[in-house]
């Protein structure tokens, strides 16, 4: 029978505790239910008694039936000289009405002497009155030893009865926590085999980032013996964060072969961690393991080649099953498999044309060799190749713009006039006002577009910028230097990137932004 490991979910309560992360009543709420969706069997929600939003959070949870997961309310022991039952903290937790309640204690002595400033044996008298208090409440209840490792190297013998009194309470699980990240893989390991073989209740582990190494002192626990992780989405929290149970999961279940969530809910996690990471207004990172958008993206010209004949060659797993995908990356790196495959995707054929290969390969080169940077710009890059290859007709067609900045006491000023090369009917000019210089130009633009293509004027308005970033490429040259514009746009639909090179920075916004309108409308026709 396989093994299973609890996975104990704390992005609620120690995620939170991140710089920079505030989420509402409702995105806690939000996220709890994406959590459940996903698989994991504890969520801990907060501290209720130390903030309202906390106990509004439970209140609310209330009305909602979790699937999956059971919901985790977390506390400290009672009070030296106030009884659980008096202690408002602890009464609180009971208020809640959670199914499980984790109790945070001290195991080492100088927390104990130091923090609490309490006698050894009374601390063991708070851990165990707690529990035994939230267990004859109904509670199941779980014992975090805060800052454990450290207690060990301290004191062994005090740090193993601190567990002892929260096992002989009712404790049902004894979690090991690595609070100062200091701990590595090896020597997590070894505390856990020595904790298990003196106590027979299950243990789990609770592994801070500060070292860069939770989740693998995680995976070494498990290995040791542990039943529970916990650890957060995205490794959000304090400091350097904590263990990221999107890295854990899969690799308990791919790696280890142990059951801890479905295969169908770990084909959501990448989708639930960017989901997480947008709630808490948090760029997701490309680079993460598992779930990253570069996580399986293959740029240099012998990993595409290899890659493409069979994944596994530079893929440690099928990225669909942690709901993620394999991509090509079009640089100067690229080799002809590269452009072979992006072609393929856009509906063009290039096998049988090696001269028109290597003419795009030379050029692609030399483009990126002046800045572009079209791994981040697939929508340039479709268009270039489209461009390149005879098979596109720029729809918009400059013949000269002029844009002026002025300063007016307070205000300042951007004004653009776009002169667009004539039909029959002449040159089309328009003129516009914006909050800058490129907002001016894109202003003016979707002025004269509509004129000139009117059946095409809904399109257009749907196509919206969503990002503008700028990067200065060789810095040295100072205000001379080039410079590379990259846009977002979206037109309620898809999003699509597009890139612009020069030494004007205007200039460069400006092939960004009319690459970013003719794409969109390439994508329309191809919808139809």
């Amino acid at each position: 029978m396989t093994r299973k490991i609890e996975i104990y979910d704390t992005t609620l309560r120690d995620g939170m505790q991140r710089e920079g992360i505030s989420v509402s009543v409702d995105e806690k709420v939000q996220i709890a239910l994406r959590l459940d969706r996903l698989g994991v069997h504890f969520i801990e929600g907060g501290f209720p008694g130390s903030n309202p939003k906390d106990v509004e959070f439970y209140q609310k949870m209330a009305a909602h039936r979790l699937r999956a997961a059971k919901l985790a309310a977390f506390g400290m022991t009672h009070k030296r000289g106030t009884p659980p039952h008096r202690d408002p903290l602890v009464r609180e937790l009971v208020k809640v009405g959670t199914p499980v309640v984790t109790i945070v204690g001290k195991s080492w002595k100088l927390h104990t002497q130091k923090v609490l400033r309490v006698g050894l044996e009374e601390n063991l008298r708070m851990i165990a009155g707690t529990i035994r208090y939230l267990s004859g409440k109904g509670r199941e209840v779980f014992y975090d030893a805060e800052h454990f490792f450290d207690g060990f190297r301290d004191d062994p013998d005090y740090a193993l009865e601190t567990l002892r009194a929260a096992a002989g309470a009712g404790a049902s699980r004894l979690v090991l926590c690595d609070t100062n990240g200091a701990t590595l893989p090896g020597e997590a390991a070894a505390v856990i085999r020595r904790v298990a073989a003196e106590l027979k209740t299950p243990l789990g582990i609770h592994a801070h980032n500060d070292s860069d190494c939770a989740v693998a002192v995680s995976l070494m626990a498990v290995e040791a013996g542990a039943v529970q992780v916990q650890g957060t989405v995205n490794g959000y929290g304090e400091r350097c964060g904590n263990a990221n149970l999107v890295s854990i999961i899969p690799a308990l279940k791919l790696k280890l072969g142990l059951d801890c969530v479905s295969d169908a809910r770990m084909a959501g996690l990448t989708e639930a961690s960017h989901f997480v990471a947008e709630v808490a207004n948090i760029s997701p990172e490309p680079h993460q393991p598992y779930v990253g958008e570069n996580a399986f993206a293959h740029k240099g010209g012998l990993h595409v080649s290899a890659a493409l004949r069979d994944a596994r060659t530079f893929e440690h797993i099928d990225p669909a099953l942690v709901g993620n995908r394999q991509q090509i990356l079009v640089s100067e790196l690229a080799g002809r498999a590269t452009v072979l495959k992006k072609a393929a995707e856009m509906g063009i054929d290039l096998s049988g044309d090696k001269e028109a290969l290597g003419r795009l390969l030379r050029r692609l080169k030399e483009k990126e060799h002046q800045g572009y940077h079209y791994e981040v710009a697939e929508a340039s890059f479709e268009l270039f190749l489209r461009r390149e290859l005879g098979l596109h007709r720029d729809m918009i067609e400059l013949d000269n713009f002029r844009v002026i900045v002025q300063k007016r006491k307070r205000a300042v000023i951007s004004e653009a006039k776009i002169v667009l090369k004539g039909d029959a009917d002449g040159h089309a000019i328009a003129f516009a006002e914006g909050n800058g210089p490129v907002n001016a130009l894109d202003v003016a633009l979707r002025k004269l577009l509509p004129e000139r293509y009117p059946k095409l004027a809904d399109e257009l308005a749907r196509i919206q910028l969503v990002n503008y970033k700028v990067r200065i490429l060789n810095e040295h040259q100072g205000t001379g230097a080039v410079t590379r514009v990259l846009l977002d746009s979206s037109d309620g639909q898809d999003q699509w990137g597009t890139v612009g090179v020069s030494e004007n920075i205007i200039e460069a916004s400006w092939e960004a932004l009319t690459d970013s309108l003719e794409y969109g409308l390439v994508k329309r026709r191809r919808r139809r």
